[in-house]
């Protein structure tokens, strides 16, 4: 009796110790079972702090300590997860911290978790005979991503609940960094260096049932917390004893000496620099890590692992990568720019205008997101089609078993395609898509004006035509705005949002909640020729088109951007969207502008190839040969009759540098004359708008890297040798002088300050 009092009153006080707010609690109880739950107070989802980690190794300590305590669970307290991963913060703050020797700190700090996660795995075990450990489980209710499956690694038997929606992986490499915590070195001694590479190298995050398949986890079961207590109650020394600590341990699939890891390492180091062109630092550290760690003992591949994680950490483009892909676009789609004051505005109904490509694709998200939609166009053949593009979406889905003919059914019961204006009335948003005509744009705004409620929101999905210009043709210029899609919406990341100078708090409010609903990413930007996005994207490809008009060849104009990390180069991205666009934006931006318009050969080589036909995919034949299927067969040769290849071809570096140039100098353009408002919207606008230099972290992280100084300078550079366009613009300028970053002028810190 005295027994199980003694339990009752500790588990008391652990309770009522609880009261302090701790990111980990322990309960011990009357079958020698000390549980340990992860419970984050005010998160919806757990995720490691220095706290926590102190938190559980004080429960830890306290466990292995108690002769009363059999053994070990390590769980959740939030439903339906365990955990998401480190708090990214963190590590920046461990830089900081560590002051005049950052990679001290950060190697410290990285040990320390470490030697935590040992502790665990050896959990008191004799070191010479592996026996007189405590049995130690974790229970994963759910989705568990990063430290979140680096410390189950840790535990001896993982059992995770039977939840399809669960996610398992460690996605650390799709921000920039690798797993730290152990999950690098225990995943490749776990399951060998080929089959752990797609969770390494790729981030994949799978089902519960998948993970244990692979040999992740353990066990998948209806009652994991009853599975794990039975287990550590009878558990047995060998149990506890993790291969790599066994005697005659060998590496799946061989180490890298052996002749089959060899040549698992021969291949994955071609693969990796194939994906990321060596500009990714996180992805080779990590294969570095793995590689070297395979080489050593078990603790010595921990001190390895740490060494190349903190070699990724001391690089800028880590910290950029965060930033950017994590903590700013985190903190837009939670509305960072939204006006105060304004209640919510989620769409109840949406009207789409235009059922063409765009209009079937913004349709297809918004009914995703259950948003009743109203497709209109001239004809009911036309909307018919419009609204097929849904259904042939989720066939495709279905046949992927990604849906189910229940979701499809839902989804294209929300869309009413019709022409009946009058079907209208009722929405409280409208999108128009039709086509990128000022004319045809303006009849259309005042017929539907005519129809629809005097508070619904009118936007315009255009891409270059000023959005103030077309709000002239409504009755209600506060509520005209432009949401900006790209092509193809579905796949799509970023949504530009464009404040005409009419435009009230409403509407951009409504824009913002609406584009949270179909969970994309929004940028708030001001009117002005081509928005922020276009304006970038157009000098690139005018760039690329230009060097071939100069005899480079148009080989290493494309490689010379992927070289620096982008998904396609600029002659290859002009084909993909289409000469006769160019030419179209080259011919009215010349009407707009008049003389102010900046002629070149790009310009002659875009209206030649037009002449010729030769208008890129979509007709065959463009700067680039296609077979019948429309493969691409390699560049076209029939553009060095008019445009010879030079000689001596240009050094990488200037092509390099004028493709980077000519963008950044456009997004420094957009803030200085206030079209971007906020350098975390450049920045992450241009990542997920048309893949700009991901490991930069964006434009305005790009120059904060290579700093202001050396950017004006190079400016002067490129603009004697190559003209105007390179002219360095005054905000740059005296940033250089003050030698100051963006991030330390412009960011959310700077304005708080």
């Amino acid at each position: 009796l005295r027994h199980g009092c003694r339990h009752h009153h500790r588990a008391r006080v652990s309770r009522e110790g609880s009261k302090r707010m701790t990111d980990f609690t322990m309960n011990k109880d009357a079958e020698g079972i000390a549980t340990i739950t992860w419970d984050v107070p005010g998160k919806s989802m757990n995720v490691m702090s220095f706290d926590g980690l102190r938190d559980l190794e004080k429960h830890i300590d306290d466990a292995l300590a108690d002769d009363a305590v059999k053994g070990i669970v390590i769980t959740s307290g939030k439903e339906g997860s365990f955990a998401g991963g480190m708090d990214l913060n963190l590590l920046a703050k461990m830089k900081e911290d560590a002051g005049d020797d950052p990679a001290k700190g950060l190697f410290e700090g990285t040990m320390q978790m470490h030697a935590l996660l040992r502790k665990i795995e050896r959990a008191g075990m004799d070191p010479k005979t592996n026996k007189g450990g405590k049995p130690v489980a974790c229970v994963i209710p759910g989705t568990a991503a990063g430290i979140g499956l680096e410390l189950p690694l840790a535990t001896h038997r993982t059992f995770a609940a039977d939840n399809p929606k669960a996610r398992i992986g460690l996605p650390e490499i799709l921000v920039g960094i690798f797993p730290g915590a152990g999950g690098t070195t225990r995943m490749v001694r776990k399951l060998g260096a080929m089959a752990a590479s797609p969770f390494l190298l790729e981030g994949k995050m799978v089902a519960p049932a998948a993970a244990q398949k692979a040999g992740i986890i353990d066990e998948v079961s209806e009652d994991p917390m009853a599975a794990a207590r039975h287990w550590v109650l009878n558990a047995k020394d060998a149990d506890m004893v993790k291969p790599w600590d066994a005697k005659g341990y060998k590496m799946p699939g061989g180490a890298p000496y052996h002749p089959a890891g060899f040549m698992t390492f021969v291949g994955a180091s071609a693969m990796v620099n194939g994906k990321t062109q060596g500009v990714y630092p996180a992805a080779k550290a990590l294969l570095s890590a793995v590689y070297e760690g395979a080489l050593v003992p078990f603790d010595t591949a921990l001190k390895i692992e740490a060494r190349w994680f903190t070699n990724v950490l001391m690089n800028p483009s880590s910290g950029n990568m965060i930033r950017s892909l994590f903590l700013n676009k985190e903190a837009l789609e939670k509305g960072a720019v939204r006006p105060e004051g304004v209640p919510d505005q989620r769409v109840k109904k949406l009207g789409v205008l235009g059922a063409g490509m765009m209009g079937a694709g913004i349709t297809l998200v918004s009914v995703q997101a259950g948003i009743e939609v109203v497709l209109i166009d001239q004809t009911q053949e036309a909307a018919d089609k419009g609204k097929a593009y849904s259904a042939s979406y989720f066939d495709k889905g279905i046949a992927r078993k990604k849906s189910t003919e229940e979701k499809k059914a839902k989804a294209l019961d929300l869309i009413t395609a019709t022409t009946d204006l009058d079907a209208l009335k009722d929405c409280d948003l409208i999108i128009e898509a039709v086509f990128e005509d000022p004319k045809v744009k303006a009849e259309m705004t005042q017929k539907v004006e005519a129809v629809i409620p005097e508070d619904c929101i009118f936007a315009s999905n255009t891409s270059t035509l000023p959005i103030t210009d077309l709000a002239k043709a409504s009755s209600r210029a506060e509520q005209f705005i432009g949401i900006h899609f790209f092509s193809p919406v579905e796949k799509m990341l970023l949504v530009e949002i464009i404040k005409g100078q009419e435009t009230g708090d409403r509407a951009v409010a409504k824009a913002l909640d609406y584009v949270r609903q179909i969970r994309k990413t929004p940028i708030v930007v001001n009117d002005a020729r081509f928005f922020y996005a276009n304006r970038c994207i157009i000098p690139y490809a005018n760039e690329g088109a230009r060097m071939i008009t100069e005899g480079a060849a148009p080989q290493l104009v494309d490689h010379a951007a992927q070289l620096l990390g982008f998904p396609v180069g600029p002659v290859q991205l002009t084909d993909e969207t289409s000469i006769d666009l160019g030419a179209k934006i080259a011919r009215a931006t010349k009407a707009a502008m008049g003389n102010a318009y900046p002629a070149s050969q790009a310009d002659d080589l875009i209206f030649w190839m037009e002449d010729l036909g030769r208008l890129g995919r979509k007709a065959n034949a463009g700067f680039f040969d296609y077979d019948e299927k429309g493969k691409r067969q390699g560049y076209w040769k029939g553009m060095h009759d008019k445009f010879p290849l030079a000689e001596e071809q240009p050094d990488l570096r200037d092509v390099q540098d004028r493709l980077m140039f000519v963008q950044v100098l456009e997004a420094v353009r957009a803030l200085e004359e206030g079209v971007l408002e906020d350098i975390r919207e450049g920045d992450v606008g241009a990542i997920l708008g048309w893949g700009f230099a991901p490991w930069s972290g964006g434009p305005f992280s790009w120059l904060d890297i290579i700093g202001t100084p050396y950017a004006a300078e190079r400016c002067d550079q490129l603009e004697a040798q190559f003209g105007e366009r390179f002219k360095c613009p005054d905000l740059l300028r005296e940033m250089a002088e003050k030698n100051q970053t963006f991030y330390g002028r412009f960011g959310p810190d700077a304005k708080a300050a």
